[in-house]
């Protein structure tokens, strides 16, 4: 019990110390006009913004998210957008029709929001974090499948540059919103704990509860720090999910390595040249 109460010692750390926060993503614009001009709107729309904050909770989701209706359509129900898109929500019809949301129902508010509701919680259950699920609101999760692919990752920060320059500034304007709405940094927050595995200890050490770890070997000629760096982690975060792993490769030469499975196929993509890497730099890392 002894290791784990190491383990749960660094997270609280590693946590506390909000290194992560903001470390892969962040506003472009923080300007007061910016500010301003996203605040005037949420002021002048206080009912709807009122209804969807309500609609939100009542669902468990993040407030914040008003600000995707925000940035959609201003809160106009009847907005058209140039591609067809209506509404606050700004539903296509094949999206809306996913979800039993009529055509003619796309500009109600109420049950436009009730459908987006439903839709964004299913987008979450699946990308586990705010910022994929905005992106896959905008461009649809066939083109978030494809840019995951042909950048090896499902980390936004990323694979991001293979969607649609209309969606990466989609994600922008939603960055910039929370930022003027002081949200930004739960945003993050949320993004980079997606990455993390957060380990508790309850009621005295008895029970543990983190995300499944996949497994892996690895021998004594990789580094830490440059694993690491090609994963964009800190290596105190993978010594937390490896304790004792320096200790293991000194005396066995070999040890079993483990990262969330997220993380997993990126590291196993980039292997041999970690391992190239590792050998060219040789430098070794200590607890």
């Amino acid at each position: 019990m002894n290791s784990l109460r190491v383990v749960f010692t660094i997270m609280l750390l590693w946590i506390g110390s909000g290194s992560v926060f903001g470390q892969f993503l962040s506003a472009t614009d923080t300007s007061e006009n910016s500010v301003r001009r996203y605040k005037t709107i949420i002021n002048a729309n206080k009912d709807i913004v009122k209804f969807i904050e309500y609609s939100l909770v009542q669902k468990g989701l993040p407030r914040h998210l008003r600000n995707l209706a925000l940035i959609e359509s201003s809160f106009n129900t009847n907005v058209i957008s140039g591609a067809g898109a209506v509404g606050v929500w700004q539903f296509m019809t094949s999206h809306a029709n996913q979800y039993g949301l009529s055509e003619q129902n796309r500009n109600d508010l109420y049950k436009s929001t009730k459908t987006a509701v439903v839709s964004l919680s299913n987008l979450y259950k699946k990308y586990n974090n705010w910022v994929t699920v905005v992106a896959a609101y905008n461009c649809g999760e066939g083109n978030i499948s494809k840019a995951m692919q042909a950048a090896g990752s499902s980390q936004y920060h990323i694979f991001y540059k293979y969607l649609p320059a209309e969606t990466i500034n989609h994600v922008n304007k939603y960055l910039n919103a929370c930022y003027a709405t002081g949200e930004l940094q739960s945003v993050l927050a949320n993004y980079n704990s997606s990455r993390m595995n957060t380990v508790f200890l309850v009621n005295g050490g008895s029970k543990i509860s983190r995300p499944e770890l996949a497994e892996t070997d690895i021998n004594a000629g990789f580094n830490l720090k440059v694993i690491a760096d090609e994963l964009h982690v800190n290596v105190d975060q993978l010594l937390a999910w490896n304790p004792g792993i320096n200790e293991t490769l000194q005396r066995k030469g070999e040890s079993s390595f483990y990262l969330p499975m997220d993380l997993m196929p990126d590291f196993l993509m980039r292997k041999n040249k970690i391992l190239s890497r590792s050998i060219k730099e040789s430098s070794p890392v200590s607890q």
